[in-house]
């Protein structure tokens, strides 16, 4: 793992440091999202290929030399201008200090992400949390929220998980002139 050193916040205390993920990382964060009811558990090859392959489109928060926060997330083959994350997932040692927002915030601030105008996830209805998150994020960018029903429980799931609802954020332009 790469050296890191937390940077500290006079009001809020340690905070954690912001970075790509590496192929080292994906145990960590399987077990995180393990601890993150309610996100759809993948593999731990998964997250390790997303480490490996979709290191410029995900994000690790670490607090003294443990993760306590991931955002996967990838740009959309077909749509250039749209990045879709995946998950976040924040430990309950880092709730409370707007890593979610940071998170997403830095994903959207790289490269790989400069002609991206639009941000798409997926949420179930009864994620709050999630709502929460996205809505405090797509005011704070001055961005407009819509979503709808996407994945439904009996076309996609079989009766075996709850209707995803497709949730967009389209930002005034394109993030590379907007900054």
């Amino acid at each position: 793992m790469s050296a890191v050193h937390t940077v500290n916040s006079p009001e809020k205390g340690p905070q954690p440091i912001l970075r790509k993920p590496e192929g080292e990382d994906g145990s960590s964060i399987w077990e995180l999202v393990r601890e993150c009811k309610p996100l759809d558990e993948n593999s731990m090859y998964c997250n390790l290929i997303q480490c490996d392959h979709f290191g410029d489109t995900c994000v690790v928060a670490e607090l003294d030399d443990e993760v306590v926060g991931w955002v996967s997330g990838h740009v959309v083959p077909n749509e250039p201008d749209t990045v879709f994350v995946w998950q976040v997932a924040v430990s309950e040692k880092a709730r409370g200090l707007g890593l979610g927002t940071r998170m997403l915030s830095t994903l959207l601030s790289r490269d790989v992400c400069e002609d991206v105008s639009k941000l798409k996830t997926t949420i179930t209805k009864d994620n709050d949390a999630s709502w929460a998150l996205f809505r405090r994020f797509a005011e704070k960018r001055g961005g407009t929220l819509s979503s709808e029903a996407h994945f439904t429980t009996d076309d996609h799931f079989d009766g075996k998980h709850s209707t995803e609802h497709m949730v967009t954020i389209r930002f005034a332009e394109p993030l590379k002139r907007a900054a």
